[in-house]
């Protein structure tokens, strides 16, 4: 695929967007990504979206890498819950792509469409819930927990393209009362390594879906080099920002998102 200037620039925009907020928030970046190429290029076929999926899981690396590194430095990523929730998140990743893979790119459009409401509703409730932070000497992180909790997010990735944190991080917060920086430095480790997984396997069977798999690589290569900027920004933003201010900017970019991606 041959991109336009103009197109360039917005996908270059559109990775340090996804790169910041994925940092930040320990999202990978993906439901900033395939929503703004679908909406980019709106008069595409269908099946592009399982280019855009591919694509995104591929740039989620560059994303969640630097992130999980800042994480580390930072002290808040568990080593009990990390060894646990990355082999569960592994194995659900490959199963998720491989039934994303069975499903038309019409029909992903609008189940990511309905995740992306879900996401900022589930978000926007838990706000006016005002969860309380937990403690770390509070923590219930067992390996039943964190097995499941890691399937769940490994298959969301797959089957969506998305890193898998945004459904991961609720999860932990409820079922391992963690403090929220803890969630997000735990899912930003897991999705540097589980993304590689799911990317490498979703680029290799685009074919099936009427593109090539240097298709995916171009166009991740064009998203990586800001989404690594906005990254590495995002992941030291996490402990500086309010994070309420942030999430209600995300809710309010995902609902948008939602609305438009549905009417494609």
């Amino acid at each position: 695929m041959d991109y336009t200037l103009f197109q360039i620039v917005v996908i270059l925009c559109i990775g340090l967007t996804a790169g910041v907020l994925g940092g930040m928030l320990g999202i990978g970046g993906s439901i900033i990504m395939i929503p703004a190429l679908a909406i980019l290029f709106h008069s595409a076929d269908p099946e592009s979206q399982h280019l855009y999926q591919a694509s995104a899981m591929a740039v989620n690396v560059a994303v969640s890498l630097p992130a999980a590194l800042r994480h580390r430095k930072a002290g808040v990523i568990r080593r009990d819950l990390f060894v646990v929730l990355l082999p569960a998140a592994a194995v659900a990743i490959v199963l998720g792509v491989m039934v994303s893979n069975q499903v038309s790119g019409q029909m992903l459009r609008r189940l990511f469409a309905i995740f992306l409401a879900y996401a900022a509703f589930s978000d926007l409730l838990s706000m006016i819930r005002k969860a309380p932070e937990h403690a770390p000497d509070l923590a219930r992180v067992t390996p039943l927990r964190s097995a499941t909790i890691g399937g769940v997010m490994g298959g969301a990735a797959g089957v969506l393209g998305i890193g898998g944190g945004v459904v991961g991080i609720p999860l932990m917060r409820v079922l391992c009362r963690l403090p929220l920086r803890q969630c997000i430095g735990a899912s930003s480790a897991v999705m540097c390594m589980t993304a590689v997984v799911g990317a490498s396997l979703k680029i290799g069977t685009l074919e099936q879906h009427g593109y090539a798999p240097i298709d995916a690589v171009k166009l991740a290569a064009l998203l990586v080099p800001t989404a690594i900027v906005g990254g590495r920004l995002g992941a030291g933003l996490t402990h500086k920002l309010p994070l309420d201010v942030i999430r209600v900017a995300l809710i309010v970019l995902l609902l948008l998102a939602s609305w438009r991606m549905a009417s494609l």
